[in-house]
């Protein structure tokens, strides 16, 4: 097993993932300590059988939220927890398979070489991608990268990326907002905003079938929709934000804007 880590933490959001997310949870051990998981509001069973399997090992943490409250608000109580316990970084993971549990390690490395950046993953395809929903990200990108006068995310809607902890809190204390689907992108953003710079590395994902114990929260009516309201709001941010943003990007003067 991996030698525990006292800086960086693998955080995993998990709803109703039912057996998946005990799979997804050995394979991040296997890979790293500490491993903390938030438990929103669950009502599948895995909570039980997630705090058995703490039970045996000391560096999985179970952290139960009562109700669901969206992956963004998981994510910020995951935050406001490590921030407590001394963390400077997590990496954030699906809970449902999608994402490389291999690849913790190396985007590790990647961030405590550089841990001002935010490590991003960029989705690698393969054959089970929804055709629909690989199109579709594609718009986001766009405007990801128009609002933040494409200071060079890779992908704003891959959920396999480290953050820094304390940019991150602030700017999400800060808002109501980026508490369910909109967290990961409208997150890349405003911490490129702060001042935060993307370090972009490929990653594979992975969609699996019912039959693989795939499970899928994403409506694309609901969530298509609280998408376009948060563009909307950000490119708002953004027209405010220009003449500094073109300043920063032509001059490259350190520090953050504003989130």
């Amino acid at each position: 097993m991996p030698s525990l880590s006292t800086t960086h933490l693998v955080l995993i959001p998990t709803y109703n993932a039912g057996q998946q997310v005990l799979s997804t949870v050995r394979a991040a051990r296997a890979q790293w300590a500490p491993v903390w998981v938030v438990v929103d509001g669950s009502t599948d069973g895995s909570t039980q059988a997630l705090q058995e399997l703490a039970a045996a090992d000391t560096a999985l943490k179970i952290l139960v939220l009562p109700e669901n409250r969206g992956k963004g608000a998981a994510v910020l109580y995951g935050l406001d927890e490590a921030s407590n316990a001394g963390f400077t970084h997590v990496l954030c993971m699906d809970s449902d398979g999608q994402h490389p549990a291999s690849l913790i390690p190396e985007f590790m490395h990647a961030s405590q070489q550089d841990p001002e950046g935010m490590v991003l993953g960029v989705p690698v395809f393969d054959a089970s991608a929804p055709a629909l929903r690989v199109k579709g990200r594609r718009i986001s990108n766009w405007w990801a990268n128009l609002e933040t006068l494409w200071m060079g995310i890779g992908d704003s809607l891959y959920g396999f990326r480290i953050y820094p902890v304390e940019a991150l809190r602030r700017i999400m204390h800060r808002q109501r907002w980026m508490r369910r689907f909109d967290f990961d992108p409208e997150a890349v953003v405003r911490l490129c905003w702060y001042g935060v710079h993307p370090i972009n590395l490929p990653a594979p994902v992975r969609y699996l079938s019912r039959e693989e114990g795939g499970v899928s929260h994403f409506n694309y009516w609901r969530d298509n929709r609280l998408l376009t309201w948060m563009h909307i709001r950000l490119m708002t941010g953004f027209v405010l934000r220009l003449p500094l943003l073109c300043w920063r990007k032509f001059s490259n003067p350190p520090g953050p804007l504003s989130s």
